[in-house]
C-alpha cells in the first residue's frame, strides 16, 4: 500500500497551492486512493476519496474543498450530487462522460487504469467531468491519452516500470506529459511526488 506525499502548485507560474498526503492500494474489486489536503500554511483544505471498479471506472468518488462537498460515481455516464458549504442547497449532475478529473493526482492514475492504453496503440479520446478547487464546479472537457513509452528501472526493491504519457486538450491543443509507475504519479504539470514510503503497486 504505498503512501507518500504530493507537492501542488500552479503549473504556470509554480506558486504553492497545497499538500497532498495519500495512500492507496488496489483490492479484489478494484483501486482505491483516500487522501487529505493542506495549504501551504498547514490550514486543511479538503480530501478526496476515490474508488475504481476492475475496469477503472469510479464506482465512488468523494471530494471536499473550501466547504463544498460532490458525491459521483459512474452512472448512465457519471451522476453526482454538488453540495454547497451551509448544506442546505445540493445539485445533481449527470453527462454522457467516461469519468472524473481534477487536480489531485489520484484522477491521473485513474484515466491511465481506465484506459489501459499500449505503446503501439494509437491515441485516445477520453471525455472527463473536472470537479477543481475552489468550488469544485464541474466542466465537462475531453482529452487525448497516448501510452509514449513503457519501460523498466532497476532499482533496490527490483524492477519499476514507467510509464509516459502525452495528454492533449482537444478544444486548446495542449500538450503535457504524465510519468506514472503502477498507482503513483512521478511526474505532471503542478504536481511532484515528494515522499513515498513503500513501493507503488503493479496493477494486473
Amino acid at each position: 500500500m504505498p503512501r507518500g506525499r504530493y507537492s501542488l502548485h500552479d503549473p504556470h507560474d509554480h506558486t504553492p497551492l497545497a499538500e497532498e498526503r495519500f495512500h492507496c492500494a488496489p483490492g479484489p474489486s478494484g483501486w482505491r486512493y483516500v487522501s487529505h489536503l493542506t495549504t501551504p500554511s498547514g490550514t486543511p483544505a479538503g480530501s478526496v476519496d476515490l474508488a475504481l471498479d476492475d475496469r477503472g471506472r469510479p464506482i465512488r468518488l468523494e471530494l471536499q474543498a473550501s466547504g463544498w462537498q460532490v458525491r459521483a460515481a459512474a452512472l448512465d455516464g457519471v451522476t453526482w450530487v454538488r453540495t454547497d458549504p451551509t448544506g442546505e442547497q445540493a445539485t445533481e449532475g449527470n453527462v454522457r462522460a467516461h469519468a472524473f478529473t481534477g487536480s489531485s493526482p489520484a484522477f491521473l492514475v485513474a484515466t491511465a487504469r481506465l484506459l489501459r492504453l499500449t505503446p503501439d496503440a494509437s491515441a485516445t479520446r477520453v471525455r472527463l467531468v473536472a470537479l477543481t478547487e475552489p468550488v469544485l464546479a464541474p466542466r465537462t472537457l475531453d482529452q487525448s491519452w497516448a501510452l509514449i513509452t513503457r519501460e523498466a528501472h532497476a532499482t533496490d526493491n527490483g524492477p519499476l516500470t514507467v510509464e509516459e504519457y502525452q495528454v492533449t486538450a482537444l478544444d486548446t491543443g495542449e500538450q503535457h506529459t504524465v510519468h506514472l509507475a503502477g498507482d503513483v504519479v512521478l511526474s505532471a504539470p503542478g504536481i511532484e511526488l515528494e515522499d513515498l514510503e513503500s513501493p507503488p503497486s503493479v496493477f494486473t
